[in-house]
C-alpha cells in the first residue's frame, strides 16, 4: 500500500544513475511513484527525488519516526524559526510514515550538495563561508517566541554536529540550469559536463544537516551532556561519564574544520585565520571563546583584509610551480579586468 503523501514525489530508478538501454535522452523516462519504489530499494539512508508539483529536486532520508532528529528538524522548520536569516539549518518540507515499518518515516528536504563541491575559488569565498557558519553559532538570535532564546535554540547542538559532512549548500546560483543529482558535474540529463559560476559573483547559502545525534535545550537547562558519538575524533573532552559543555564542543568542531579544510591541509594563504582557529580549538573547553566572541574575532580579522586579497584565487598546497605561474597570471589578468570595469562603469 502506498502512502498518499508519498505520491507527491517521483523517484528515479537505477537506470537514472547507471544508464539504460535506450538513448541518453530516454533516461528521464524511467520514473515510478516513490511510494512504490522506496520500499524496494536498498538505499543508503538518503536518496534524491523530484517534487511533482514544481519539478524541484529534493532529498528523502529514512529516519526514526519518533526520534530526536524528527523533533529537532521539525522545530527548526517552523516558519518563525526557519525564516530567520541566522537559521542555516536545512528545512523539512514533509515527513510521512514508512508504510512497511511503523518505527520509520521518510523526511523530505531541499536537495543540497557538499559545501566544497565544487571547490571554493577565492579567499573571500572562504571568509564568507567562515562568517556564515560561525555567525549561526553566535548566541545573538531572538525569535518571536519567548521560549526561543539563544541558549534555547536547538542549533546549539552537541555530540558533534558540525563536520564537513554536515555542512551543505544550495548550489542553484552556481548552476542556474540545474545539474544531475548524483553526477554533480553533469547536466540534468547527464549528457554534458558543466562549469559552475563563481561564488564571488553568485553567492550561495550554506546549511547544516543531520540532527540524529544533536541535543536541544530548554531555556535555563544545563548544556552539559555525555556521549562519544560524533565524527570529529580529535575532541579532547568527549566522554560517556564526565559531562561536557555542548556549546564548547560545537566551537571546537567548527574551528577544527577551518583548520583542516583551509589552514593546514588544502590551501596556502590562510595564516590570518590562525588566531581564530587557535582560540576555537583550545584543548581546554574553558579557554575556548563563546560563539559571539569568536564572531567578533572573525570580524576584527575580516576588517583587516583588503578587497583585492579577498578576490584572489585559492592556491592548493599540491600545486606545482608551473601551475602556480599560469594560474597566478590568469588571476592577475582577471583582477585587472575587474578594476577596469569598475573604472569605466
Amino acid at each position: 500500500m502506498q502512502n498518499e503523501r508519498a505520491r507527491d514525489f517521483m523517484l528515479f530508478t537505477k537506470e537514472r544513475y547507471f544508464g539504460g538501454t535506450g538513448s541518453p535522452t530516454s533516461t528521464s523516462t524511467y520514473i515510478r511513484p516513490i511510494g512504490a519504489v522506496l520500499p524496494l530499494l536498498k538505499i543508503d539512508v538518503v536518496i534524491d527525488a523530484t517534487q511533482k508539483a514544481d519539478g524541484k529536486l529534493v532529498s528523502i532520508k529514512t529516519v526514526k519516526r519518533d526520534g530526536d532528529e524528527v523533533r529537532i528538524a521539525s522545530y527548526l522548520s517552523r516558519p518563525e524559526v526557519s525564516s530567520h536569516p541566522l537559521n542555516h539549518c536545512v528545512r523539512v518540507l514533509d515527513i510521512f510514515p514508512d508504510p512497511f515499518d511503523q518505527g520509520a518515516a521518510f523526511m523530505v528536504m531541499p536537495y543540497l550538495r557538499p559545501f566544497d563541491n565544487p571547490e571554493l575559488g577565492a579567499i573571500g569565498e572562504v571568509t564568507e563561508f567562515v562568517r556564515e557558519t560561525l555567525e549561526v553559532r553566535a548566541r545573538i538570535w531572538q525569535g518571536a517566541d519567548a521560549n526561543i532564546v539563544p541558549r534555547d535554540w536547538p542549533l546549539s547542538t552537541a555530540n558533534v554536529l558540525h563536520t564537513a559532512a554536515n555542512i551543505m549548500m544550495d548550489a542553484a546560483p552556481l548552476y542556474p540550469q540545474g545539474h544531475h543529482p548524483v553526477r554533480r558535474l553533469a547536466s540534468s540529463d547527464s549528457i554534458y559536463l558543466l562549469s559552475p559560476l563563481s561564488r564571488t559573483d553568485h553567492p550561495v547559502r550554506y546549511y547544516f544537516i543531520d540532527f540524529g545525534i544533536s541535543s536541544m535545550f530548554e531555556e535555563g537547562q544545563s548544556p552539559y551532556v555525555v556521549g562519544r558519538k560524533g565524527r570529529d575524533k580529535e575532541l579532547p573532552e568527549l566522554s560517556d561519564d564526565v559531562p561536557y559543555d555542548a556549546y564548547k564542543v560545537d566551537i571546537f568542531i567548527l574551528g577544527n574544520l577551518y583548520k583542516k579544510d583551509f589552514l593546514q591541509v588544502k590551501y596556502h594563504g590562510f595564516e590570518f585565520l590562525e588566531p581564530l582557529i587557535k582560540a576555537m580549538t583550545a584543548r581546554d573547553p574553558a579557554h575556548r571563546p563563546e560563539a559571539e566572541v569568536a564572531l567578533k574575532i572573525y570580524y576584527d580579522i575580516r576588517r583587516g583584509l583588503n578587497p583585492p586579497l579577498l578576490r584572489w584565487r585559492l592556491r592548493p598546497r599540491d600545486e606545482s610551480a608551473p601551475e602556480r605561474i599560469i594560474y597566478d597570471s590568469v588571476a592577475v589578468a582577471r583582477e585587472g579586468i575587474y578594476r577596469l570595469k569598475h573604472i569605466v562603469g
